[in-house]
C-alpha cells in the first residue's frame, strides 16, 4: 500500500486557488479542521465557494470562533454553500450587506448533494421544498403523483476534512459524531486533504473500523 505525502497546513492551504469550490468538514465546531482552517485564512485565499454544514461559531464577547468563521471574517468566500448560518452574525451581515452570496440547503439535502457527487450520480430527486422557496428556480419532477425537486450533485475542489487516527496510506477513522460530513465529502473532491491527530504506520488500523478508505486521500496533515 502506498504511503500518502504528509504535508504542513500551509502546504495544503497553497493548493487552494482563487475560484475553488472548497468543502470544509465538520458540524458546529466538531470534526472541523482547524488546523487548516487557520493556514487558509494565513495564506489569503480569496474568491472562493464555501461548502459545509454551517459557518461554525463565532462570539466575539465569549472568544469562540471555530468551524470556518475564522474564514468567513476573513471574507474569503464569495458564495457560501450551507445549512445554517444562526450562530455566525458575520455571516449574516455580510449576506445582508450583500458582501457574500448565501446559499442555504436544507441539511438533508445539502447531505444527499455530496453524496451525489460521490457516488458519481448527476443530483437525487427530494420532495424537500416542494411549495416553498427552496423550490425556485429548481426542475420539479412529478412520480407516481408526488411531487420531487431535483437536485443537482455538489461537487468540489478541495475538501479539508478531520480524522480522529490516519494510517500513512490515508485511511480514516473518525471519532464519534465528529464524523459528519468528512465521509462524504472525502467522496465528492478532485483533491481531499485530511488533518489528522494522530498519524500510525500502516497496518496498525483494524480495517473493519476504517471509516474512509485511502483511495480517497491525497494528502495528509498532522493536526496540531
Amino acid at each position: 500500500m502506498i504511503e500518502k505525502p504528509v504535508i504542513s497546513a500551509a502546504e495544503a492551504a497553497a493548493m487552494v486557488k482563487p475560484g475553488h469550490v472548497v468543502h470544509i468538514g465538520g458540524f458546529l465546531g466538531c470534526g472541523n479542521p482547524d488546523a487548516l482552517v487557520a493556514a487558509l485564512v494565513d495564506s489569503g485565499t480569496k474568491n472562493l465557494t464555501l461548502v459545509c454544514n454551517d459557518t461554525g461559531i463565532y462570539n466575539e464577547a465569549k472568544g469562540i470562533d471555530n468551524g470556518p468563521a475564522p474564514l468567513i471574517r476573513a471574507k474569503a468566500f464569495k458564495t457560501i454553500i450551507v445549512s445554517h448560518i444562526g450562530t455566525n452574525p458575520e455571516t449574516q451581515r455580510q449576506m445582508n450587506a450583500g458582501e457574500s452570496e448565501v446559499v442555504l440547503v436544507p441539511q438533508g439535502t445539502l447531505a444527499e448533494r455530496i453524496r451525489a457527487a460521490g457516488n458519481g450520480l448527476g443530483g437525487i430527486l427530494t420532495p424537500t421544498g416542494v411549495g416553498t422557496e427552496v423550490e425556485e428556480g429548481k426542475q420539479k419532477i412529478t412520480l407516481k403523483g408526488k411531487d420531487f425537486l431535483l437536485e443537482v450533485a455538489l461537487p468540489g475542489d478541495v475538501a479539508l476534512i478531520k480524522a480522529k487516527r490516519a494510517d500513512k496510506a490515508g485511511n480514516l477513522v473518525y471519532s464519534k459524531t465528529a464524523r459528519n460530513f468528512n465521509p462524504i465529502m472525502a467522496t465528492a473532491c478532485q483533491t481531499v486533504i485530511v488533518e489528522a491527530e494522530e498519524i500510525v504506520e500502516i497496518g496498525e488500523l483494524d480495517p473493519d473500523q476504517v471509516h474512509t478508505p485511502s483511495i480517497f486521500v491525497d494528502f495528509i496533515v498532522q493536526a496540531e
